[in-house]
């Protein structure tokens, strides 16, 4: 005897579990922190976008928020995914820094590893999070594969969707500069004080009235404190993040080259972590090892020759106001026509020798290790001429502008810096060069890396 099923309910079944599909990549994966007061739902939405939000003890931090990238003269990575595979892992380990506020810091966290496929374009992507007890990471990780290896990043649209309107302690968002004072107001006032925080800089590029950079640290109004930020940002473009201020939305806003590009990647790749750092207590943000966790460990074998210093600058003083930049009040300067040694001094420049000799013998008496100078150079801007720029010692060993830089003090060697970058930059006795940056302050010895 054969059996014959009515078309109709053939076509039914298809669609039930059509349905049922749905509704298993609605339902969404999720994992919670080692302590579960931290939950991470990844879901994705019609349409296959990929959507994440985040819950700390019950109560919504980031509602569903979209992820993806947009890529130049390529279809976008933003949707049209289903998951292909799902991995979940436990890790824990105590690792030593260099230097920092503890010597020991705890690296436990739970992950999800999922891999989007997008099947229009025979592509796929990784999205990976971490979950520690005090927030969580996620980056994009582009594997080598047939139909992506080179590509061109036109914008990053991660988001990061609030709750209501926070209240924020925020900088001009600036390709530039951080060279601003914080403002802390409501998110929804940012647009409206966004003129009046950006002051006057020798560089800066504003991107937005509604741009921020990061770290952005948030309070809500039930409490919890939030921040956003980065780790492990190594080739490339860093994070600012555009604020819609109605429906109290942040998204990712990568900083261009020349061309307007915002990256140039070659798969195997990855993107940096994006970080939220959450508790219902202030002081668990700033002694939180989230950032430093998820920063690749040093690749420095030997680190030996890192020390922790304590150090005095000139800097302060002219940024204070109590001195100036500007070693002359001459107009209209050619670097390389003016004879320097004629230039009339303002008698208000900071940065001069006779200025850093007395810094570098207050360090010695006081006990600090280094002088940071800055501005102590011919040519730094065209308001900058500093005569000092070749410093003649008169007494100890001399002082070179190149190399080793110190003077012997009694029982007290210092040393002394000269500083005229956007990057902070320390030199240890032996010539090795440390550079800081953002958000690695606290990591050394290389931009992304635990130290």
């Amino acid at each position: 005897m054969s059996w014959v099923l009515p078309r109709i309910n053939v076509l039914r079944l298809a669609a039930t579990l059509w349905l049922c599909l749905l509704g298993m990549q609605a339902a969404g994966e999720e994992i919670k922190s080692p302590n579960a007061n931290l939950t991470l739902t990844f879901t994705l939405q019609s349409g296959g976008v990929p959507t994440y939000r985040v819950t700390y003890k019950g109560r919504d931090v980031i509602l569903s928020s979209k992820l993806g990238l947009e890529l130049k003269n390529a279809p976008a990575l933003t949707n049209g995914f289903s998951v292909t595979d799902s991995k979940t892992t436990t890790f824990d380990e105590t690792w030593q820094p260099v230097w920092g506020e503890v010597k020991n810091i705890r690296n436990h966290y739970n992950e999800l590893a999922l891999t989007l496929t997008q099947a229009q374009t025979g592509r796929f992507i990784l999205v990976r999070f971490r979950v520690f007890d005090d927030g969580l990471g996620f980056r994009y990780e582009f594997p080598r594969q047939p139909n992506l290896s080179y590509f061109v990043i036109k914008e990053e649209r991660t988001q990061f969707a609030l709750t209501g309107d926070h209240k924020a302690f925020w900088l001009p968002g600036d390709y530039d500069t951080q060279e601003y004072s914080t403002v802390t107001s409501n998110l929804s006032q940012v647009r409206g004080l966004m003129k009046s925080a950006v002051t006057s800089n020798a560089s800066q590029t504003v991107f937005s009235d509604t741009g921020v950079q990061t770290p952005l640290m948030l309070k809500s109004k039930d409490g919890l404190y939030i921040n956003i930020h980065e780790a492990a940002l190594i080739d490339y473009s860093c994070m600012s993040l555009e604020l819609d201020d109605k429906n109290f939305v942040l998204e990712s806003h990568l900083t261009p080259d020349a061309q307007g590009d915002k990256g140039y990647l070659q798969t195997p790749a990855v993107s940096p972590w994006r970080t939220l750092i959450v508790s219902d207590r202030a002081g668990d943000i700033l002694e939180s090892k989230l950032v430093l966790n998820l920063n690749e460990p040093t690749k420095y074998k030997d680190v030996s020759w890192i020390k922790p210093i304590k150090y005095v600058g000139v800097w302060w003083e002219m940024i204070t106001g109590k001195s100036t930049w500007s070693y002359t009040d001459m107009e209209n300067i050619k670097l390389d026509l003016i004879d320097y040694t004629k230039v009339k001094p303002n008698g208000t420049h900071a940065a001069n020798t006779a200025h850093v000799k007395e810094y570098i013998d207050f360090a010695a008496k006081h006990g600090f290790d280094a002088v940071l100078v800055e501005g102590w150079n011919i040519g730094w801007a065209s308001r900058d001429l500093e005569l000092g720029a070749q410093l003649r010692a008169t007494h100890g060993p001399s002082v070179q502008v190149h190399g080793r830089q110190w003077l012997q003090r009694g029982e007290k060697r210092v040393r002394w810096k000269h500083h005229s970058t956007r990057r902070a930059s320390l030199r240890a006795m032996d010539g090795e060069s440390l550079s800081l940056c953002d958000n690695e302050s606290r990591r050394l010895p290389h931009h992304g890396e635990r130290a």
